[in-house]
């Protein structure tokens, strides 16, 4: 019924949408595993069902809530409404203080302990992560 020419370039095509989107699956799955969601304090208190993804949770480091010890720095992160205990091991930026914004990334041990495996400070005083400014605003 159909040519030679025809049969080819149909199976040509869609040898090409099969390889696309293999393709687009890959890349979305392994996107998948590298995804780290950011909560505030009261988001991590809400959430129904705690899972071990890491994750980010940003908010103000509370006023005399930093405890430095030989290798870890313990702090409360705190949306002003919600406060969770943070441990971190290592070196902590320059810019980490008491009543300053920061992000902290890693995982969650119960709703009320946080192990964090990075801190990111923020870099001057105007700054705020968008992610905390708004959680700060909703709360």
């Amino acid at each position: 019924m159909y040519g030679r020419k025809v049969k080819l370039r149909f199976i040509f095509i869609l040898l090409i949408f099969l390889v696309l989107t293999l393709s687009v699956f890959l890349v979305l799955k392994s996107l998948e595993e590298n995804v780290i969601y950011f909560k505030s304090p009261s988001d991590v208190k809400t959430v129904p069902e705690l899972d071990s993804k890491k994750i980010r949770i940003g908010g103000m480091v509370k006023k005399d809530s930093i405890e430095i010890s030989n290798n870890s720095v313990n702090f409360i992160i705190t949306d002003f409404k919600n406060e969770i205990n943070v441990i971190y091991s290592g070196a902590v930026p320059n810019l980490f203080s008491e009543g300053k914004g920061v992000v902290a990334e890693g995982f969650l041990k119960d709703r009320n302990f946080f192990q964090a495996s990075k801190i990111l400070a923020k870099h001057d005083e105007n700054y705020m992560p968008p992610e905390v400014k708004e959680a700060l605003k909703e709360k």
